[in-house]
């Protein structure tokens, strides 16, 4: 199933009695990621994860299999300042976020709610019926973003897996029924 490319620049939770006529300028555009993107997504990912960020031949191969679900955030000028990847499975109904990031610049406006809304959309129109993420423990903004959209610890012990990326690397692992609506 191919998603139609989203280009769309109004914040969706504005207000809807007075629709700008125009883009506002300020607000990057949330699309769905491109080939030419590869090298600004390789910068993002680096600026934003780091030590952890994907190398640069699994970010492409990511996007090569997983575009439908790779989204991002489109500043117009040339850089973008966010992204969203989910992968899928074949045989089931089953998928994982594997990255949300938005710049330290842009964070606070609501930018990673809009990524994750729009894949999760996505996800459950492909008939994806739950999807996992994990997150780092110390992450408490992430987890409250991602709690406010339903995500609820996989396991009664709050979903913390030890050493899940090896030793030293905890992470939480988080699930989300997509059945519900959000």
């Amino acid at each position: 199933m191919t998603a139609e490319p989203l280009e769309r620049a109004p914040d969706r939770h504005k207000h809807l009695s007075q629709p700008a006529p125009f883009p506002d300028p300020r607000h990057p555009v949330l699309r769905t990621a491109r080939d030419s993107d590869l090298p600004e997504l390789r910068r993002l990912d680096e600026e934003v994860f780091q030590e952890v960020a994907y190398p640069a031949f699994l970010l492409r191969q990511l996007f090569d299999m997983y575009a439908e679900h790779f989204l991002v955030l489109d500043d117009g000028e040339g850089r973008l300042c966010g992204y969203v990847l989910a992968a899928t499975t074949a045989l089931s109904h089953d998928s994982w976020i594997l990255g949300l990031c938005v710049t330290e610049d842009s964070r606070r406006h609501g930018l990673g709610r809009e990524l994750m809304v729009e894949v999760l959309a996505r996800l459950r129109q492909s008939g994806v019926e739950q999807v996992r993420l994990t997150v780092e423990p110390a992450n408490r903004a992430a987890i409250l973003l991602y709690g406010s959209l339903g995500f609820r610890p996989e396991q009664p012990d709050r979903g913390l897996r030890r050493d899940y990326f090896g030793p030293g690397e905890d992470r939480r692992v988080m699930r989300l029924g997509l059945s519900r609506s959000l």
